[in-house]
């Protein structure tokens, strides 16, 4: 039996599974694409042995182990995970969050708590910014639809907003499985590594399938995925990650904070 990998269906997680639909991991995994926050859903409830999930859940969820040198995340900005807004931020007092996330929901909390301490009130929304704007002052948005947001918002972008108070990087997504006799942890570790670097050797490929149905040229596919986001697990990433917990944390987004098995 092939192992069940759930994976997020938005455009920065095509290259790190490239090699397993194009490349030499073909066929060897039964592989089913969602958002991040049923990804961590099939986690959690055993419908998937793998899976990209929001680096969060990794604190909700107990049991994982995290792949690792392996992430998603951002250096400095990232483009795909706003907060739109309809006043300026220090004077958001509502946010609708958009029910696709849950990293990013944890993040705004840190940010408009902790940073620009701020009372909110959140509550979960369908992904449409327009609706999401009429019933609050901010709105989440998350993946491809906020990669090619062009609505007249006020525009702050997380992962920037991160960087600019922390100085690290931000942490999105994780892969992330529960140990068992089927799965073979210095193997996929090989595989998934492998299939990373398969897909950012052909760029080229995933900017000619993605650019058309996003309305973006090839060009800008290929900026967002070398530019704004990072697919290591590197030192720094590392750091940022840890500091993302703590804080999580404290604003009651995570129910401890627990270090990494990797």
């Amino acid at each position: 039996m092939k192992p069940r990998v759930s994976v997020v269906q938005y455009l920065n997680t095509a290259p790190l599974v490239w090699g397993l639909i194009h490349g030499t991991g073909r066929g060897r995994f039964e592989l089913s694409f969602t958002t991040p926050a049923c990804c961590a859903d099939d986690l959690r409830a055993g419908r998937a042995d793998m899976g990209i999930i929001p680096s969060i859940e990794y604190q909700r969820i107990g049991g994982l182990k995290v792949l690792p040198g392996l992430s998603i995340a951002s250096k400095h900005r990232v483009r795909s995970v706003l907060l739109l807004t309809r006043v300026p931020v220090e004077q958001v007092r509502t946010v609708a969050l958009d029910t696709s996330s849950r990293t990013s929901a944890a993040l705004v909390q840190v940010l408009l708590r902790k940073f620009y301490k701020l009372d909110v009130t959140t509550r979960p929304a369908s992904p449409n910014p327009e609706a999401m704007l009429r019933s609050a002052d901010a709105a989440l948005l998350i993946g491809d639809p906020a990669l090619v947001y062009a609505g007249n918002a006020r525009v702050y972008d997380l992962a920037e907003e991160w960087r600019r108070f922390t100085g690290l990087p931000f942490v999105f997504a994780l892969w992330a499985h529960r140990p068992g006799p089927a799965l073979d942890p210095e193997a996929l570790a090989r595989d998934f590594a492998h299939s990373r670097d398969e897909g950012l050797a052909h760029l080229d490929h995933i900017a000619a399938e993605w650019a058309p149905p996003l309305g973006l040229t090839a060009d800008a596919v290929r900026v967002y995925l070398t530019e704004n986001i990072d697919y290591t697990l590197d030192e720094e990433n590392l750091k940022g990650l840890q500091v993302f917990y703590r804080l999580a944390h404290e604003v009651g987004a995570a129910p401890a904070v627990k270090d990494l098995e990797l």
